[in-house]
């Protein structure tokens, strides 16, 4: 399945938009049974939400934003309420270089919640002969003992050409803490203590919000790794990350969030929950 872009001259009236062609039977019969839906966008850093909408050839958005009838005949991803066309969002998120982008190969996850996960896969320039590949990282944020996530990896390399001190003095904050919590009565020590680690994290490229009492952890919380766009998602502190189930179900708007815990004993977390073990992160920094 890809994206091509019409109308690319017209961007008095909207600039470039993009069709889907090669549409799977799955994608296709969902969309004519609704209409439109929103779009969710796959970044290096994991999903987030948009305000682009896929629209079925049948049907168009009006000036109020409801789904009616239309006669455009192609399924498209239209911008809704957004100011940029979908390619310009995913040169923003992919860091790509200027210039109109004429495919855009993707591919598409339906979700339960009625929405899909828009995936690019490479693109290629309107002008250009050649794709390029853009890499699907999987748990992009996680890092533990059995996934060390690329964008983890890559950051922390680059931060140790920069400055291989700073990633010493963040090896030994987190270290401490987790020296701390395997300590003799650590069964007392309070989860929220994780957050003696925040100015190292900080370093690394994640700033922790507020902790609240009430929803997320630390819902403002922002990634920032390899000179890529800010990252919004929430994080979630715990002491293990198994204990993390029903805040899935209790906060369910869209599915997307860090825990960060001392211990990953979690199984089968539910998508797009990445996981941070301190003490898996901790050793790594130390090599």
């Amino acid at each position: 399945m890809h994206l091509q872009q019409t109308k690319a001259e017209s961007r008095k009236t909207g600039g470039p938009q993009y069709y889907l062609h090669n549409v799977t039977t799955s994608v296709k019969e969902f969309l004519r049974r609704r209409g439109a839906c929103p779009v969710v966008l796959q970044t290096p850093y994991g999903i987030t939400a948009s305000e682009f909408m896929a629209v079925d050839r049948d049907h168009k958005i009006d000036t109020d934003g409801a789904v009616v009838a239309g006669k455009v005949g192609h399924d498209r991803i239209q911008q809704a309420g957004g100011n940029s066309s979908i390619g310009e969002a995913i040169r923003h998120w992919y860091g790509l270089s200027t210039g109109d982008l004429g495919r855009i190969d993707v591919e598409v996850t339906i979700h339960p919640d009625d929405h899909f996960i828009l995936t690019p896969t490479s693109v290629q320039m309107r002008k250009g002969a050649r794709s390029k590949p853009l890499p699907k990282m999987p748990a992009p944020l996680s890092f533990h003992r059995d996934h060390q996530g690329k964008l983890w990896k890559d950051q922390i390399a680059e931060l140790r050409r920069a400055s291989g001190a700073h990633v010493r003095w963040a090896a030994a904050q987190i270290g401490g803490v987790v020296a701390d919590h395997r300590s003799s009565g650590a069964s007392h020590i309070l989860e929220s203590d994780l957050l003696r680690a925040a100015g190292a994290f900080s370093l690394l490229g994640l700033r922790l919000g507020p902790y609240r009492g009430k929803g997320y952890d630390c819902v403002r919380s922002q990634f920032e790794f390899c000179k890529r766009p800010p990252y919004n998602c929430p994080v979630e502190i715990k002491k293990h990350s198994k204990g993390f189930g029903y805040q899935v179900t209790k906060y369910p708007r869209l599915p997307r969030a860090v825990v960060l815990c001392m211990c990953h004993d979690g199984v089968n977390l539910p998508d797009h929950i990445d996981v941070i073990e301190l003490s898996a992160l901790a050793e790594y920094l130390r090599a």
